[in-house]
Formats: structure tokens, C-alpha cells, sequence
């Protein structure tokens, strides 16, 4: 198991090696911008015009968060579809939301050719010569929003901006997503030492424990599994993202051994609850964690709390899994994993399978 070293976190050398991870974090706010500048025009168009399709279906990349912001509010059923093609339901009178990047996704093709063959309407976010765009040409009735980079969270932004204004989704605000980013890579920047980086301090957390993430709105249960996807990653430990109720029994711990040796790399990681705050008032939620945070407490596990109460709700949920992912970076470079010749993992920026800042 790698041993985890602190000093790496402020070490010039250290950060410098992952400059190119760091600075594809830093440049998510950038992202989104971008993205919405070269969506402007289409967007622009955009209106209700007395359209309400009967459904929406969700395909290809990060359907799920669109389903999670658009649900508690859309006017009209709505399905997340993870492939391939389309539920046998979908016609003419159905919209499909399909979010594709510049690699051959081969779920999303196939979602965006059947709702080509059936006539539905199409909503593509893509660049304009991927595979995406080829399969999604011959619809009639497609809107495509040409993406700038393989940033799902920008694409989705762009998206769920479109579907705000022809009145399927709630306020989206994506300058304000963008601004707090920008205020996110400012907090979490290397330039900060451990003593002021919230990121840092998650990772020093983190360092020898196995993370439980756990978000108790339906957004922020979905940054949770975002986060932990990054963790996985940077640390090539196990990492869980779950519910109150799966994640309590993991929470049963035997007391800490006070006099076992701190240099001593145990085999099996006690556990470390990251609970992301979303701001959400329920009384459920508020239970769920109130039982969390006592089983933690009793059984001597430690707690960090990750809150972002402020913005809208893909703002919200883009900032926790932003702080998320710089935690996880942070951890990799401690462990050595990132930035080091010995590296485990190589890291390709804007490849899912092995970028934690995706």
C-alpha cells in the first residue's frame, strides 16, 4: 500500500509534475464559458414556441445529472437511458437529449440514430465532426449545440440552459455555474498550502482511510458518485458512494488501537465519512446525516463536511464535485501516484477512464 506523504502537497516539484492535472481543474469555469459562447447562437433561438414534447429521454454521457436536475421540476416524464438505442416507447412526439463528446460513444450513436429513425426531436451537445454528429445529421428536427472540449459538466450545462428557456428545466445561470468554479480552483489552488486549502485538507483526511461519500439530495448523491469515481482513481484504494442506509453497517468500526505504531500501513483502511452539503432543507436528509455523523462519532470515524448552500442547482452540484475532484488529485500526488516517475496511473486529460478532473 503507498504511504502517504503530506510534504508532497506543498512541494514545488511535486505540483509542478501535475501541472497539467491541476491546471484542466483550474480550467473548468473556462470550460463552461466556452461552451456557452459557442452555443450562443443556437441557444439564442431557443424558446417554448408553444412546444411540450410527451417525454424526454437522456442518452449518452452524464444522462443521469441531467435527469437529476431536470426531474423534481420538468413538466413532462422524464428518463435517463443508458443505452443502447431508445426505450421502444419513443416517436415523433418525444424529445432526446443526447450528450456526446469527441470518442465514439457507442450508446449515445445508437440513441441518437433510433431517434433519427423514429422522427423525435434531438437535442445533441457535441463538436461538430464527431461520430455524434454524423449519427444525429439526417434528423429534421434536431437542435445541436457545438461543444468546445470533452467536458461533460460543460456540455450539460449548455444543455440544461436550452431546456430552461423552452421551459423544461429550472434556472441554470451558466455564467454564475462558470464564476463558481473560478472561485472553487482559487480556494483549492496549489498555490495554497495545507493550512488554507479545503481540497488539501480533505486529502490529508483521506490519507489513510477509505472514503465513504455520501450526498443526501438526489444532486448531491450524484456528486458523491462523481467524487468517488476521482478518488478510486488517484488513490487505487476502494471508495463508496451510497445512501444512509448502506453506508451506516460500513460505519460499524472497532476503537482505534492508541498504541499502534502511526508508521505502521494497516491492511484493512478504517473508513472516512465525506458528507457534500448541497444546502437542501428536507427533513429526511437532515435525519439520514443526523445518523451518519452520530454512528461516526461513536465508532471513532472521522467526518469532513464539504458544503456549498449558495447557486443554483448545477451550480451547487459542480462546485461539491469540483472540490471532490481536487481532493482526489491532491491524494494522488500524496501517495505519489501523480507526479512521480513511479506513477501508477498515466493520466490523459479528458479521457474519463483515467483523468480525475473528468
Amino acid at each position: 500500500m503507498s504511504s502517504f506523504d503530506d510534504s508532497r502537497l506543498d512541494d514545488p516539484a511535486a505540483l509542478e509534475a501535475t501541472d497539467h492535472l491541476l491546471r484542466r481543474l483550474a480550467g473548468a469555469g473556462a470550460r463552461v464559458r466556452a461552451e456557452i459562447d459557442a452555443a450562443e447562437e443556437v441557444l439564442s433561438k431557443l424558446d417554448s414556441d408553444g412546444f411540450r414534447p410527451r417525454a424526454i429521454v437522456a442518452a449518452g454521457r452524464d444522462a443521469r445529472l441531467v435527469r437529476a436536475v431536470l426531474e423534481p421540476v420538468c413538466p413532462v416524464p422524464f428518463v435517463a437511458w443508458p443505452g443502447p438505442g431508445l426505450p421502444g416507447w419513443t416517436g415523433p412526439l418525444d424529445l432526446v437529449i443526447v450528450l456526446g463528446g469527441t470518442a465514439a460513444d457507442q450508446e449515445a450513436m445508437s440513441a441518437a440514430s433510433e431517434a433519427v429513425r423514429r422522427g423525435s426531436g434531438l437535442m445533441v451537445a457535441c463538436p461538430a465532426d464527431s461520430p455524434i454528429a454524423q449519427a444525429s445529421a439526417g434528423s429534421r428536427h434536431a437542435i445541436r449545440l457545438p461543444s468546445q472540449s470533452d467536458d461533460q459538466l460543460a456540455a450539460a450545462v449548455a444543455v440544461l440552459q436550452g431546456l430552461h428557456q423552452m421551459e423544461l428545466g429550472p434556472v441554470v445561470d451558466a455564467k454564475a455555474v462558470a464564476t463558481l468554479l473560478d472561485d472553487v480552483a482559487i480556494e483549492c489552488s496549489p498555490n495554497n498550502d495545507v493550512a488554507s486549502n479545503p481540497a488539501k485538507d480533505l486529502a490529508l483526511m483521506l490519507a489513510d482511510a477509505m472514503p465513504l461519500v455520501w450526498g443526501g439530495s438526489v444532486l448531491a448523491a450524484r456528486a458523491a458518485r462523481r467524487v468517488v469515481e476521482a478518488l478510486r482513481l488517484a488513490s487505487g484504494r476502494p471508495a463508496l458512494a451510497a445512501d444512509a442506509g448502506h453506508l451506516l453497517p460500513v460505519l460499524n468500526q472497532p476503537p482505534r488501537d492508541l498504541f499502534a505504531d502511526p508508521f505502521d500501513q494497516p491492511d484493512d483502511l478504517r473508513p472516512g465519512l465525506v458528507i457534500l452539503d448541497d444546502g437542501v432543507e428536507d427533513a429526511g436528509v437532515a435525519e439520514h446525516r443526523r445518523q451518519l455523523e452520530e454512528k461516526a462519532e461513536r465508532n471513532d470515524v472521522r467526518v469532513h463536511v464539504v458544503t456549498q448552500a449558495s447557486g443554483t442547482d448545477i451550480a451547487r452540484y459542480a462546485a461539491l464535485t469540483q472540490h471532490g475532484r481536487y481532493a482526489a488529485a491532491y491524494l494522488g500526488i500524496g501517495l505519489g501516484r501523480y507526479g512521480t516517475e513511479a506513477s501508477e496511473t498515466p493520466i490523459v486529460p479528458g479521457n474519463p477512464a483515467v483523468d480525475p478532473a473528468w
